[in-house]
């Protein structure tokens, strides 16, 4: 997390700090899990299911409104080389973890877990967009990669919001 939020400092860049808070909505879903598991209940579950989706929520906001203001004011990131690292391999142990728990999910028959298995996939699809923007931007010099990356998210992160809250209620 301090790798990233120095990354993302450093080199001014929306992808990265969208990443980040990416990344602090998937160990708050981690713990939302882990508190749903040590209870039982329909309501538990649902209230569960509310936070995460409050989180994808919030998260898809942050990042429409801080992309937009980058694209109209044609702010132009740094490169970020540790950015890079960082992500390729965060891509890829995101989308180990999703596999590992939609699969725990739904052997346990576990709503909530699934769904946090879904945040998880959520990390490794944005850690792609990241990385791809951020590598046209260092190799290309493609200034407007950087929140493109972020709009990424703001797509899965909303699709995922309307699912859960969708869907949610009928836990």
């Amino acid at each position: 997390m301090v790798v990233l939020a120095w990354s993302a400092v450093s080199a001014r860049s929306v992808a990265l700090a969208g990443f980040g808070l990416d990344s602090l909505i998937e160990i708050g879903a981690s713990v939302v899990v882990v508190w749903e598991l040590t209870g039982t209940g329909e309501r538990r579950q649902l209230r569960a299911l509310q936070l995460i989706g409050a989180a994808f929520a919030l998260l898809a906001l942050y990042l429409l409104v801080q992309g937009t203001v980058v694209l109209l004011s044609h702010h132009h990131a740094g490169h970020s080389t540790t950015g890079i690292v960082w992500t390729a391999f965060t891509a890829v142990a995101m989308f180990l973890l999703a596999w590992g728990k939609a699969r725990t999910g739904r052997a346990l028959g576990n709503v909530v877990l699934r769904t946090e298995g879904r945040v998880t996939l959520v990390d490794g699809i944005l850690a792609t967009s990241v990385l791809a923007g951020l590598a046209l931007n260092a190799g290309l010099n493609w200034w407007w990669a950087d929140p493109a990356a972020g709009f990424v998210l703001v797509y899965y992160a909303g699709r995922e919001c309307v699912a859960i809250f969708r869907n949610g209620a009928a836990v």
